[in-house]
């Protein structure tokens, strides 16, 4: 149904994307890290640069960190575009990021908390300088102007404290420094028809303080054609500012203030109609979709948006020769948000009674939290260096949902739910290390935590009938131990066996509406992760080899599911899980103007127990009958994968500078993959399992030597797999034609970009 000039545009880009496959970029060195040495008399090639990374609290090499963790530099990210957690999946092994149209879910080694209980905490939390943020839309816009990412795979919580369970993601921005300095970068997409603007300053203002201000701005249209209005959705318009003042009034104070505020608007979605029957999930695909505006006659349209405001302080203070740390924070954010859905049937007519317009939901948020931190580290090169840190936070959440129903039988109009959530948590914490011998040192870490939460649940309906209002209370503790043995088998070839546990909170149910007193508040969960680990340097710093091989076992994991057939969410703890893998991560540098880099990682992610799990899609009703709970409550899936766990997932890319005089070119590549793996409640083995894919990125760089300004081509997805984030069936009450409903992730994604630093 496309017109001829939409594919002859198509077909000029995939030329473009075909030129684009010889080249991209791998992942750059710590910009503030060492340089990489330089060639030796008898030509051998330059080594690896270090990266420096604050997974432990203090300043250590990647290398000397006894953890699963990824590290990807600020260079590397404004380089390959990576602009959220959904574009940075692709470079970390066993991460995956959820593409839902609600809130963007990371899950680690298999385990995340789903997006259909909106209010869940989150299993992987994600940390801006320092500052908690336990819910997905609360960092949605600080992918510019970073200093480093660090992804750490397991249970984090003795450091890093409540809802680690499955790992933590912290995020680094750039600091001002004592030179003026800065850049320009402007980019146009020629796949979203869209610009990238990005401009950063920093300059001391005195001898002693220095201010750093950054903006990014984004307008771009979107990779599915919407036949209703024949545009291209979503159309995306970001915008992000922050501005960083940096006082050291002496070499023993260094405190920053940063303040950040972010706006991301999408209008349109990313779901398209599938069928029940026929696997038809090819790489065709998703490339139309039917959205009409005023949904369901609610006088809306479909989008969504989330302002944010994050403010951090953060202040090191040499006291003798300890180093006290002090971190506030402040965290806000608000979304609007409506959703509707595809009214496309399989085999893609466009009913003439709007299809599903019938239907349409909002889940608007309202977020506000306040932290504070302190903790005091002590000198290194003792017998006995360790880290203490209390820790307090408190926060208030509303979530509004607003459901409208169309010429459905028994329901008209719409009903609303309302639910409010106050929270105040603290902790305690430390970890010491124990060096017995310059090799042998053991780490030992505890942390206690105390949670406390009230909530309320109100419904109203214009027809229908819906339950009571509800309301419910928890308080919680947990300790939260690790021990790490580490020992250097040589100066550079360490060893590491870990043990450790982690807590992510309790809570309520926030948008099911006829939610049951016993539902409506459900249980604590708790992770155990056992892990043996081999960092290396090898062949006098030419090639890293790293390797983790680990068990987490999961008790009372909280798990959210969607049932069509009595169109509502269960929210329940599952009795157990587990995930057993190995992740491999190599990079090498044969020539001095060629790196390699590989990771892979192999995962076994699957329930041990789950009693009283929802009803899967290909079970008879005498198997499993959704509307009985005496059949619910005996029926289990042990042995069943977990959701967005694929046993193999990695990257594998090169990177070479070629010198041109007083020019360099820099081109680069680098392949991703998954292999199959289930997105959809009920686990149809036809439209809730997608199938494995590769998909390749492309970067061909012209600069100066001096790097004073670069023009760069940049590909993403070049061969534009479309894959899908997420899948569920529409309940047959609400959809004329019996059809699935799938959220795609982005598409190809070709810019041209250029940058001047000064």
């Amino acid at each position: 149904m496309k017109s001829s000039a939409h594919l002859k545009a198509a077909a000029a880009r995939a030329a473009v994307a075909a030129a684009l496959l010889s080249g991209a970029a791998a992942q750059a060195q710590d910009q503030d890290a060492p340089a990489p040495t330089a060639p030796t008399t008898d030509n051998r090639p330059r080594s690896i640069g270090e990266i420096v990374v604050t997974a432990q609290k203090r300043e250590q090499r990647l290398q000397d960190v006894p953890v699963s963790i990824t590290a990807v530099t600020g260079e590397a990210i404004e380089d390959l575009k990576i602009t959220d957690l959904r574009s940075v999946q692709s470079y970390v092994p066993n991460m995956a990021v959820l593409n839902s149209g609600v809130n963007p879910v990371v899950f680690i080694r298999g385990f995340g908390s789903g997006p259909n209980n909106v209010a869940f905490d989150q299993e992987v939390s994600v940390y801006l300088d320092g500052i908690y943020g336990g819910r997905g839309a609360q960092f949605s816009a600080p992918f510019f102007d970073l200093e480093r990412m660090e992804v750490l795979r397991g249970p984090q919580g003795a450091l890093f404290g409540r809802n680690t369970a499955a790992g933590a993601i912290s995020l680094i921005s750039a600091k001002p420094g004592p030179a003026f300095e800065g850049y320009v970068s402007a980019g146009y997409d020629f796949e979203r028809q869209g610009v990238d603007l990005t401009g950063v300053v920093s300059a001391p203002l005195s001898d002693t303080l220095g201010v750093r201000i950054a903006g990014k701005l984004v307008h771009q249209d979107g990779y599915i054609r919407n036949l209703y209005n024949d545009r291209d959705e979503p159309l995306l318009r970001d915008e992000m500012a922050r501005v960083t003042l940096r006082w050291q009034p002496s070499a023993d104070i260094d405190v920053s203030l940063k303040n950040e505020y972010g706006s991301h608007a999408l209008k349109g979605g990313v779901t398209v109609t599938g069928s029940l029957t026929e696997d038809v999930y090819d790489n065709d695909f998703g490339d139309e979709r039917y959205i009409s505006d005023n949904y369901a006659g609610a006088g809306l349209d479909e989008g969504s948006g989330i302002k944010t405001w994050n403010t951090a302080l953060n202040a090191d203070i040499s006291l003798g020769d300890h180093t006290l740390t002090l971190i506030g924070g402040y965290s806000h954010y608000k979304t609007s948000r409506f959703t509707a859905y595809d009214e496309i049937a399989p085999d893609g007519s466009i009913p003439a009674n709007g299809g599903n317009a019938r239907f349409g939901n909002g889940f608007p948020e309202d977020f506000d939290q306040w932290s504070v931190e302190a903790r005091i580290a002590s000198p290194l090169g003792q017998f006995l260096e360790y880290v203490l840190g209390v820790y307090y936070d408190t926060s208030e959440y509303h979530l509004h949902q607003d459901t409208y129903y169309r010429d459905i039988p028994g329901l008209t109009g719409h009903q609303t739910t309302d639910f409010y959530q106050d929270s105040d948590a603290w902790s305690a914490y430390g970890q010491g290390t124990f060096n017995f011998t310059p090799d042998l040192r053991l780490i030992a870490g505890l942390r206690y935590s105390e949670v406390k939460k009230s909530a309320e649940f109100t419904q109203r309906s214009v027809s229908g009938v819906i339950g009571p209002d509800r309301e419910g209370r928890l308080s919680e503790d947990y300790f939260d131990p690790s021990g790490t043995l580490q020992f250097d088998v040589t100066p550079d070839v360490m060893v590491y066996a870990t043990v450790a546990r982690g807590s992510k909170s309790g809570g309520f149910v926030s948008n099911t509406f006829n939610v049951s007193e016993d539902g409506f508040q459900f249980a604590a969960e708790r992770s155990m992760n056992y892990e043996f680990g081999m960092k290396s340097t090898l062949g006098n710093g030419l090639a890293t080899v790293n390797l983790a091989i680990f068990r987490m076992d999961f008790e009372d994991l909280q798990q959210s599911a969607y049932d069509p057939d009595l169109r509502t969410f269960f929210t329940r703890n599952a009795a157990s899980a587990r995930s057993e893998g190995v992740e491999l991560e190599v990079q090498i540098i044969p020539t001095d103007s060629l790196s390699l880099n590989a990771n892979v990682a192999y995962l076994d992610a699957r329930f041990e127990d789950y009693p009283g799990a929802p009803c899967l899609v290909y079970e008879t009703i005498e198997q499993c009958d959704s509307s009985d709970p005496d059949s619910l409550e005996q029926h289990n899936i042990a042995g069943l994968p977990l959701m967005f766990a694929p046993k193999w997932s990695g990257n594998v890319g090169f990177q070479h500078e070629a010198d041109l005089g007083s020019l360099k070119l820099t081109t680069g590549g680098n392949a991703q993959f998954r292999s199959k793996y289930y997105i959809a409640d009920g686990y149809s083995p036809i439209w809730g399992l997608q199938d494995g894919w590769a998909k390749f990125d492309a970067r061909i760089e012209l600069g100066a030597q001096d790097d004073s300004w670069s023009i760069a081509l940049v590909g993403r997805n070049l061969t534009d797999v479309h894959s899908r984030g997420a899948a569920i069936r529409l309940p047959g009450s609400i959809t004329a034609t019996q059809r699935t409903l799938n959220w795609m992730d982005e598409y190809r994604s070709i810019s041209l970009n250029g940058t001047v630093r000064f």
